[in-house]
């Protein structure tokens, strides 16, 4: 019964995210994809899992422990967080914040976590923003 709950929950989901998809506004200088385009694709992405939940539950679902359950709630404060403090501190220190807690979190040693974080999104930066040209951003120490 609670992967049905999860499949159908899941299928709420796809179906206002596709709907909020659409209400993304086009500019007149758009390319032919649309910015609509990817987060439609990932909602029928969810959509289309989800109904499979639904259809094929597992017969005896193992849900994790109390703690695992306030492990994910961690991770869940970790992302709202780090959403909320993007354009406040910028990509790069928002980034290595949260990928440094995440990475503690998953078993690294704290030092080797903070190291991992600062690389991360140092790796990141790089790509999407050097390499890409991709606007990221910008806190206090001006990328």
């Amino acid at each position: 019964m609670s992967d049905r709950i999860l499949g159908a929950a899941g299928l709420a989901v796809a179906i206002f995210y596709i709907w909020s998809a659409t209400l993304i506004e086009l500019s007149f200088i758009s390319d032919p994809v649309g910015p609509r385009t990817f987060p439609i694709i990932i909602g029928v992405l969810l959509g289309l899992a989800s109904i499979v939940i639904l259809l094929r539950p597992d017969a005896e679902p193992h849900w994790p422990s109390i703690g695992r359950f306030a492990e994910i709630a961690g991770a869940v404060v970790v992302m709202v967080a780090y959403a909320l403090l993007l354009p406040v501190a910028g990509f790069v220190i928002a980034t290595a914040g949260a990928s440094a807690v995440l990475t503690w979190r998953l078993g690294t040693a704290p030092l080797y976590a903070v190291i991992a974080g600062i690389l991360t999104s140092l790796g990141i930066y790089a790509v999407f923003h050097l390499v890409l040209g991709l606007t990221l951003a910008r806190g206090p120490l001006g990328f």
